[in-house]
């Protein structure tokens, strides 16, 4: 970054739940210059700003959606994404260390110093956190009509139990090196870095873990089956869970997903999209730099 003083550009989805929150907060802090747009507008006001970013660096206000669209206008730009979370659960940022509370979040953009990270596409579409077909997407739809009466949490557990019931398996073609392995699954689970799945930290990029697509497929079509293979990779951790043959795990740089029907919908980072079959994801090698507090020692390669 910089060491010219400059005011650092701030973009707030005026869409987001947050934006209320996240315009007071930009406004007891004189470092940044403020727009607030609407979502159609996102990708062209991150660009504008990244053009007039002297001191080469942006603030984005919003949650993992905001921030996935934000990334993607950066992808292949010097620009340093700044990051004041307003979603609901905050992966990316989380994962990085960035705080929910606003001051601090706010130090930390002002601060801190940044490393580059992954992003994930798959058929020209990115994703920072994680993508999935089968299972999550109709927990998605789910929870989306069931938080129209309760809130987020029990909205999400209501709809967890409605895909279990509602469990369905699909044909799935996995092509990963040249090698093809075919699969009757209800679920394919695809995280940017390896993910930890055992508790507290279930769903979390494992520290300095491999870079990569964490692709994990469950293979059994059995409800029993399947709640049994999730309470031991919750237990035990994916690598115990790996050993079942009811479940497959992979970290690969590429791979290629040939669904039964020709276009199927997936889930990106909590999005619903239909695409077209084959699903072609890559990983995109350190395609963002993020500014982030410093890790701890003890997380440090070393």
């Amino acid at each position: 970054m910089s060491d010219t003083p400059s005011r650092i550009p701030a973009i707030i989805n005026s869409a987001s739940g947050s934006a209320e929150a996240s315009r007071a907060a930009l406004a007891t802090n004189d470092a940044f210059q403020v727009r607030e747009v609407p979502p159609h507008l996102l990708t062209e006001a991150v660009k504008e700003a990244a053009a007039a970013a002297t001191g080469g660096r942006v603030l984005i206000a919003g949650g993992d959606g905001t921030i996935a669209t934000a990334a993607t206008a950066l992808m292949g730009t010097p620009v340093e994404m700044a990051i004041l979370p307003g979603g609901t659960l905050n992966h990316f940022a989380r994962d990085l260390g960035i705080e929910a509370d606003a001051s601090a979040a706010l130090l930390t953009a002002v601060a801190a110093g940044c490393r580059p990270v992954d992003i994930g596409e798959v058929n020209g579409h990115f994703f920072l956190n994680t993508s999935s077909v089968g299972a999550y997407v109709h927990f998605v739809r789910e929870r989306e009509k069931l938080e129209r009466t309760y809130g987020y949490l029990v909205a999400s557990g209501l709809a967890a139990l409605r895909a279990l019931g509602d469990l369905r398996s699909m044909r799935v073609s996995l092509e990963i090196d040249g090698a093809t392995r075919v699969y009757r699954t209800p679920l394919v689970f695809i995280g940017v870095g390896e993910r930890e799945l055992q508790l507290p930290t279930i769903g979390k990029r494992v520290t300095d873990g491999r870079q990569g697509l964490h692709v994990m497929i469950v293979r059994s079509q059995s409800r029993a089956r399947l709640l049994a293979v999730a309470l031991s990779a919750a237990a035990l951790g994916v690598e115990s869970a790996a050993k079942s043959p009811e479940f497959d795990s992979f970290i690969v740089d590429s791979c290629s997903i040939t669904l039964g029907r020709r276009r199927r919908t997936v889930a990106l980072d909590g999005e619903l999209l239909k695409l077209e079959s084959p699903l072609e994801f890559r990983n995109r090698r350190d395609a963002i730099t993020v500014v982030c507090p410093p890790r701890a020692p003890d997380e440090v390669p070393g």
